[in-house]
């Protein structure tokens, strides 16, 4: 999720900071080892900002997560975010599921979520799973995982971090490999076989997540109250993951979620058009959420080409002049 490659590792003081940084070259970033979410975050583009970055940046992440060791890594300006979900089982087998395309995100919080990546082919797809299932079975990797990626503008792929449990996003790949991730994750840690856990991977279509968030769709505030009314939508290809229903209370303590709204289609572009009629459907009322932004991130032109980078939001929102 962080806008960095793995260029660099944990600072130990602001001598070797400056030697870091040094070698790294500007922009560069600053985040917490111990966690992630942008807690702890701070991007530096020149050596007059780096020492007050570097102590902000360890004052968050001591708050944050306990520990105020932070790494310090190149800064990507322009990054496309891919991860590769895998799964893993106690015989020393790790298969890989394909990617997410996870790069539309707001303050480094994923918000649409697609498989495959509208960037990768087949070739790029089968070296990079490759590498993958090859570097978790030589550490003896189990449990289903994600491993997650930066891609620059030239195309090139840097690792960012690993995720050892069931991803937010993880429907989509259930949807394009037909696989009960959960299901297979629990089957391999009680000693099964990938084989019989998940059985043989195909992959088919495309499928997309939108996260339906409680907070205004215009000025980003969170939103709680109460849901007076929860329509889902459903129909061929869409699924709703959600524990909304008229009548809840979303209280203002937790992760805004409220529902995750998943659809397939045969290519992207029918999905694209079925998640477009699913939030035309989707109604909740009671409380403000992100189905008005998410309808305008799926009707853009930048989305439905598929050209976009994690500053897609941005560029969405000024455009429209928020």
């Amino acid at each position: 999720m962080e806008e960095s490659a793995g260029w660099g590792g944990v600072v130990e003081g602001e001598e070797q900071l400056a030697k870091e940084a040094h070698r790294i070259g500007y922009p560069l970033i600053l985040k917490a080892a111990a966690g992630g979410g942008g807690r702890g975050m701070r991007v530096v583009k020149s050596n007059q900002d780096l020492l007050a970055a570097y102590q902000t940046a360890r004052s968050e992440a001591q708050q944050a997560f306990g520990t105020p060791d932070v790494y310090i890594e190149r800064f990507l300006e322009h990054p496309r975010h891919i991860e590769i979900q895998v799964l893993g089982d106690q015989h020393g087998e790790v298969i890989h599921l394909g990617e997410r395309e996870c790069t539309i995100q707001r303050r480094h919080q994923k918000l649409v979520e697609e498989s495959p990546s509208p960037v990768l082919d087949a070739k790029r797809r089968k070296e990079l799973g490759a590498k993958v299932t090859r570097a978790l079975e030589k550490i003896g990797y189990t449990n289903a995982g994600t491993v997650e990626f930066l891609m620059d503008e030239d195309g090139a792929i840097y690792f960012i971090e690993m995720n050892t449990r069931i991803q937010v996003e993880h429907p989509v790949t259930e949807f394009v490999t037909g696989v009960d991730l959960v299901k297979a994750q629990i089957r391999v840690a009680a000693g099964e076989k990938i084989e019989d856990a998940a059985g043989k991977i195909h992959f088919s279509g495309h499928s997309i997540e939108c996260r339906i968030n409680a907070e205004d769709p215009e000025t980003f505030v969170p939103s709680a109250g109460r849901i007076t009314t929860f329509q889902a939508p459903g129909g061929t290809g869409v699924r709703v993951d959600s524990a909304g229903y008229s009548g809840a209370l979303i209280p203002p303590y937790y992760d805004s979620l409220v529902a995750k709204l998943i659809v397939k289609g045969r290519d992207r572009a029918e999905a694209i058009g079925r998640m477009k009629r699913a939030l035309e459907m989707f109604v909740i009322e009671g409380i403000k959420t992100s189905i008005p932004l998410q309808r305008r991130i799926i009707a853009d032109p930048d989305f439905a080409s598929g050209k976009f980078d994690t500053h897609f939001i941005e560029k969405l929102v000024n455009t429209n002049g928020k």
